[in-house]
């Protein structure tokens, strides 16, 4: 018997993962830690009073109406290091947008280094991804976010597409950096544009906020120099902007620059060059 699929809505991946932590013994330990759906968290040993958490999309990508909710809440005291299994592939969608939500609270004298591997985006794909940070007056935090638009070695370019990018960083309460990327429709004549990326495939973006972010610029402008990128700091934040012709060549700056703003901490053992 042959069952018609029109009308049929497909099955979408949806998940939610949250992972709150607290100084104890003078270590950074669980508190609250909540998965649903296609949301894991793992949290593989550490040799120091840190925290390590690989988040992990069980669903294996994402593609138009999926939806993908993480929140960290680093309590006074804890140091904790975000990052993913693997890059997030983003599909081809023939109908809705995916949509990943990420919230952090980072508590007094309190540190997150939220550290995702590359999003790569497909042609035609869609996605709508938020990042919203409240910070207590004395925590720090370290952003990064890289994305490659298609995988050149494999011959794949981005042609049309959406990409949109919100961050909204507050510090006490008080809005201290706001981003709105959007790529959308002729996706590889806007990348092509030398005011956008000059044609490069390959870009992220770092941000850190904290008292070091002077000390941190005589650091990071050595190593993104003779490179397409920059880095500023101003009114104790830093930004650092990076493209590359293709992932491994933005891998290649990146790294050095996550581990200058590490204090020389190498990136999670999940990345590998």
């Amino acid at each position: 018997m042959t069952i018609a699929a029109a009308g049929t809505r497909p099955q979408r991946a949806e998940g939610r993962g949250h992972l709150a932590a607290k100084l104890f013994d003078g270590r950074t330990r669980i508190r609250e830690l909540y998965q649903e759906g296609a949301a894991k968290i793992r949290l593989p040993d550490t040799f120091d009073a840190s925290m390590e958490a690989v988040i992990i999309n069980t669903a294996g990508g994402l593609t138009g109406g999926d939806r993908m909710n993480w929140s960290v809440d680093a309590g006074a005291g804890t140091r904790i290091d975000v990052t993913t299994q693997a890059c997030e592939k983003i599909y081809k969608a023939s109908a809705g947008i995916a949509e990943v939500a990420t919230s952090i609270k980072v508590g007094a004298q309190a540190r997150v280094d939220w550290l995702p591997q590359e999003t790569i985006v497909f042609d035609r794909a869609a996605l709508f991804r938020r990042l919203d940070v409240d910070l207590d007056e004395s925590a720090e935090f370290l952003a990064v976010e890289a994305v490659l638009l298609g995988r050149k070695a494999m011959g794949e370019a981005v042609v049309s597409g959406l990409f949109r990018d919100r961050w909204r960083i507050r510090r006490s309460g008080q809005l201290i950096h706001a981003e709105e990327l959007r790529l959308s429709e002729g996706v590889a004549a806007l990348a092509a544009r030398q005011a956008v990326l000059g044609g490069q495939v390959a870009f992220a973006t770092l941000l850190y906020a904290g008292p070091l972010s002077e000390a941190y610029l005589g650091k990071v402008r050595p190593l993104v120099e003779g490179s397409m990128g920059g880095a500023s700091a101003w009114n104790g934040k830093l930004v650092v902007r990076l493209a590359a012709a293709d992932g491994f060549s933005l891998r290649k700056i990146l790294i050095p620059v996550i581990s200058a703003l590490r204090n020389g901490a190498p990136v999670p053992k999940v990345w590998n060059l």
